[in-house]
C-alpha cells in the first residue's frame, strides 16, 4: 500500500508542476502567475477540488508521445467564492503554451457540463496559444465542443471569462459568448488574426497591444468588460462581481448585508441639476448617492460611455443599473451605447437582477455615419431589450427624455413598473428650440425681430411640454417625486415588485435585431 500511495504522491507533484519549474520562472519573468496561482487567488483558501489531473494527450503525430504531461495544459475543478460554489478551468501556459487539444477540450466540456447539471457558474481563465497544431482537425473540434456548450449555458448559468495571456484566431470565439471579459493591461491580448497576418493582408502596422490589448478591447471594440492594471486585481473584481450575481437563473439573489438605512434621505440630489438645461453633470454622482454606501461596480467603464451599466445594492438587494450620462456626449444613444445598454439588461433580465434606470437623454445622435452603420437596427436592441425583460424594471427620470429615446429608457409603455420624474423633468419629442424652429417657422421668418419671436415661442413650448405634469396626467410617470427622497422611493418600490410575475408569448425565441 505505502508504495502505491507514493506513486500517488509522486505524479501528484509532477502534475503541480505542469510544463516545469523552468517554464513557470518564463512565466513569472513576464509578470504573470501560473494556472494553479491563479486560482488560488481567485478561490476562497483551500476551496479547490481538481478533477482529471491525471489525464495526457492522446497523439502520436511528430513525436508527442515523448511529451505526456500530467492535466495536458489545463487545470480543472470546483471551488467556491463567498462560499458559494463555481467551476472553474484554468489554463496553462507552461504546457505546449497553453495550446488546447483533443484532451484538453474535453476537461474543459466536463466541468462546463457538470455546472450547467448542478447550476453554478463557469469562470474560464484563459492563457492559451490557441489549437494544438499536432492534432490538427481534432483541436478545431474541441473548440466547437466549448462553443456549443458556451451556447446552450447561456442565460441558464453565468459565464465569465478572464483573459490573462494571448486569445487569438477561433479559441476568441469561446469568450466572446459568455457574459463578462477580464482582461489585464500589458500581459492579455485577444484577436482573430495577429498583427502579421494583418501587415501582410491590409499593410497596417499594428503591435499587439493596440490590435488587442486591453485597453483597446476595453475602450475601442467593447469586447471586454473590464481592463485591470494586474492579474491579482483582475481576480479581485471577479470575486466581486460574483457578490452581485446569482448562480442559476432560478436561484434567488443572495442579499448583502448592509448599513446603510432604507430612508435615508439624498440630499446633494436637490441642487445637482443644472440650472442651464444644457449643462453636463456627472449621473454617476446620482448613482452612488442612492446606492448602498455609494458603492457602484460599473461595467464596461471606457466604453460608449455616454451610457452607464453596473451592479449596485439597494438595501442589500443587489440591482443592474441603466443610466444616460450627460456628462458625455449630453448622455446621446448611438450605436456602441445601443448595444451596450441592450446587452446589459438581457443579462440581468436572464438571471432576475431587478433593473433601475437613471434617465437624461436627449436623443439618438444624429449624422451620416450613425444612419449609414445601422442606428435604427442598433437602437432597436436596446427598446427591445427593455420590452422583452420581465424583471421588476423602475425608472427615474431626472431631466431630458426626449424623442423615441423617452419610449427606449423603460417607459410606462415598455413595462416599466414604477416610472417617476424629478420637478427638473422635460418630457418631449424634443427640445425648446428645435421645437420652435418647427411649429413657427413661417411667422419667425416674417417677425421684425426673429430672435425675439423665438425666445416668445421657446418659454411658451417650455411652460407647457418641458415639465413632467403632462405625462404625469395621463399616468405615463406613477409620480413626480423631491429628488432627496429618490432611494427610499426605489428602495420601497423594490421590495413591493418582489413577488412580481410577468411573461412574454410562448415561443422559441424572438429574433432582436442583430
Amino acid at each position: 500500500m505505502s508504495n502505491r500511495i507514493e506513486t500517488l504522491e509522486k505524479l501528484r507533484a509532477e502534475a503541480m508542476l505542469g510544463g516545469g519549474i523552468e517554464r513557470i520562472a518564463q512565466q513569472h519573468k513576464r509578470g504573470k502567475l501560473t494556472a494553479r496561482e491563479r486560482l488560488e487567488v481567485l478561490l476562497d483558501e483551500g476551496s479547490f477540488q481538481e478533477m482529471d489531473m491525471f489525464a495526457r494527450h492522446r497523439s502520436y503525430n511528430f513525436d508527442m508521445q515523448k511529451q505526456r504531461p500530467l492535466g495536458d495544459g489545463v487545470v480543472t475543478g470546483t471551488g467556491t467564492i463567498d462560499g458559494r460554489i463555481v467551476c472553474v478551468f484554468s489554463q496553462d501556459f507552461t504546457v505546449f503554451g497553453g495550446s488546447l487539444s483533443e484532451v484538453y477540450a474535453e476537461k474543459i466540456c466536463k466541468v462546463m457540463d457538470l455546472a450547467m447539471k448542478i447550476g453554478v457558474p463557469v469562470i474560464g481563465l484563459n492563457d492559451s496559444g490557441g489549437a494544438r497544431i499536432q492534432e490538427g482537425v481534432v483541436s478545431l473540434g474541441g473548440y466547437a465542443d466549448i462553443f456549443l456548450r458556451n451556447t446552450l449555458a447561456s442565460g441558464v448559468i453565468p459565464q465569465i471569462s478572464v483573459v490573462l495571456g494571448p486569445c487569438a484566431g477561433g479559441a476568441v470565439y469561446s469568450p466572446a459568448i459568455t457574459d463578462f471579459i477580464f482582461m489585464v493591461k500589458g500581459t492579455s491580448y485577444m484577436f482573430v488574426t495577429g498583427p502579421n497576418v494583418v501587415k501582410t493582408v491590409t499593410h497596417e502596422e499594428v503591435t499587439f497591444e493596440e490590435l488587442g490589448g486591453a485597453d483597446t478591447h476595453a475602450s475601442k471594440s467593447g469586447v471586454a468588460h473590464f481592463a485591470a492594471e494586474n492579474e491579482v486585481e483582475c481576480l479581485m473584481h471577479v470575486r466581486k462581481l460574483m457578490s452581485y450575481i446569482p448562480s442559476n437563473n432560478r436561484d434567488d439573489l443572495h442579499r448583502v448585508p448592509t448599513t446603510d438605512t432604507p430612508d435615508r434621505l439624498c440630499l446633494k440630489l436637490d441642487t445637482i441639476i443644472p440650472a442651464t438645461p444644457n449643462k453636463p453633470y456627472d449621473i454617476k454622482d446620482v448613482i452612488r448617492e442612492v446606492v448602498d454606501e455609494g458603492d457602484f461596480f460599473e461595467v464596461h467603464a471606457d466604453f460608449a460611455t455616454n451610457i452607464v451599466v453596473g451592479y449596485a445594492t439597494l438595501d442589500g438587494r443587489p440591482i443592474g443599473i441603466v443610466a444616460n450620462q450627460p456628462a458625455s456626449m449630453a448622455g446621446v444613444l448611438d450605436i456602441d451605447s445601443s448595444t451596450k445598454g441592450a446587452r446589459f439588461v438581457r443579462f440581468c433580465d436572464a438571471f432576475n437582477i431587478p433593473l433601475v434606470v437613471f434617465e437624461d437623454v436627449p436623443g439618438f445622435l444624429p449624422g451620416t455615419e450613425q444612419e449609414w452603420r445601422g442606428i435604427i437596427r442598433h437602437g432597436a436592441k436596446l427598446l427591445y431589450a427593455f420590452c422583452e425583460a420581465t424583471v421588476p424594471k423602475v425608472t427615474v427620470i431626472t431631466r431630458k427624455a426626449y424623442g423615441g429615446a423617452y419610449d427606449v429608457m423603460n417607459s410606462k409603455h415598455v413595462r416599466g413598473d414604477f416610472n417617476v420624474a424629478w420637478p427638473t423633468a422635460e418630457i418631449a419629442v424634443m427640445g425648446a428650440k428645435g421645437a420652435v424652429e418647427i411649429l413657427y417657422n413661417k411667422e419667425i421668418r416674417c417677425a421684425d425681430d426673429k430672435m425675439m419671436a423665438i425666445a416668445k415661442h421657446e418659454a411658451e413650448y417650455n411652460e407647457k411640454f418641458c415639465n413632467p405634469y403632462e405625462a404625469a396626467e395621463r399616468g405615463y410617470i406613477d409620480d413626480v417625486i423631491l429628488p432627496h427622497d429618490t432611494r427610499k422611493r426605489l428602495v420601497h418600490a423594490l421590495k413591493l415588485l418582489e413577488t412580481k410575475v410577468d411573461t412574454n408569448p410562448k415561443k422559441k425565441h424572438g429574433n432582436i435585431p442583430l
